[in-house]
């Protein structure tokens, strides 16, 4: 039984990080109905600017708040200056710019910062008061952390005039023009936050897999299957379906599968949600006049 819980409160945690990558990848479908199959990699690139950072003496928080206002700029950056043009196109062309924009950020973070294995560290003490023989330091603060994340979004997105405007944007942009809301704005600060929330993700998660150029390749996945499970257009259904992804991996894993193959939950995951019940357990079901 100890066993089984440990497993339990583990998955817990790895499901934080799923559900910020995640919240970042329904930010971003929220706002142009894309998924972007680059967002892991602009996390990795975000976590070795951290990582950059702290090998110049910068205080960890110091290093982890500037690399979030350094990502929400990259993220504002790449759609104002490399999606705009592509907000009317196709399908088909936004997935081959997502997947551009991925080989990109994989190439030139391992040509700057190479493809050596890099120990991150962790902020969160491991003989913590709140420590437990179920739960570590990193895997209690990587919960709270996400956690945080969510509370300031909701906050921002309920309450700020520009959280506002941005649901307006991404709900009805041709009623939001006509109130003076600059749409194509709202979607490069909706860019900038999915960067941002990337950010916190790829720090979170790099003390546990190391640091690498391809060390977000497979948490990208389990995010897509989060996103999926919970809802693709809900932020906290993508939350609980990170924490659900997280725990039946690490069950499956331990139980089942083997570690081995725990990546094929995923990819179960995501068949079945799309072939099942595609709004995910909190989504929308969209009906359209024909």
């Amino acid at each position: 039984m100890e066993g089984f819980l440990h497993q339990v409160f583990a998955g817990l945690s790895t499901g934080g990080i799923y559900a910020s990558v995640a919240l970042a990848l329904v930010m971003i479908y929220h706002a142009t109905h894309h998924l972007n199959f680059a967002q892991g990699e602009i996390a990795m690139f975000s976590t070795f600017i951290a990582w950059a950072l702290m090998q110049a003496g910068w205080p960890y928080w110091a290093a982890f708040f500037a690399t979030v206002a350094a990502s929400f700029v990259l993220g504002l950056l790449i759609q104002r200056l490399l999606l705009r043009s592509f907000e009317d196109a196709p399908v088909l062309t936004n997935v081959i710019v997502f997947i551009g924009l991925l080989v990109i950020f994989n190439s030139v973070a391992g040509w700057i910062f190479d493809y050596t294995i890099k120990p991150f560290p962790s902020p969160f003490p491991t003989d913590a008061w709140y420590v437990t023989k179920y739960f570590s330091g990193h895997e209690i603060g990587s919960v709270g952390v996400t956690l945080c994340v969510l509370a300031l979004l909701y906050s921002f997105f309920r309450f700020t005039p520009m959280g506002l405007a941005m649901r307006g944007a991404a709900q009805n942009p041709d009623s939001a023009r006509l109130v003076g809301i600059r749409v194509s704005w709202m979607l490069g600060i909706g860019w900038g936050l999915a960067a941002a929330i990337g950010s916190v993700a790829g720090m979170m998660v790099a003390p546990v897999v190391f640091l690498d150029p391809n060390m977000m390749s497979g948490i990208l996945l389990y995010g897509f299957a989060s996103a999926l499970l919970g809802g693709i257009d809900n932020p906290w259904g993508a939350v609980v379906g990170g924490f659900i992804v997280g725990v039946l991996e690490n069950l499956m894993g331990a139980y089942v599968i083997g570690t081995e193959l725990k990546l094929a939950v995923a990819l179960l995951l995501i068949v079945g949600v799309l072939t099942i019940k595609p709004s995910g357990l909190f989504g929308r079901v969209v009906v359209t006049r024909v």
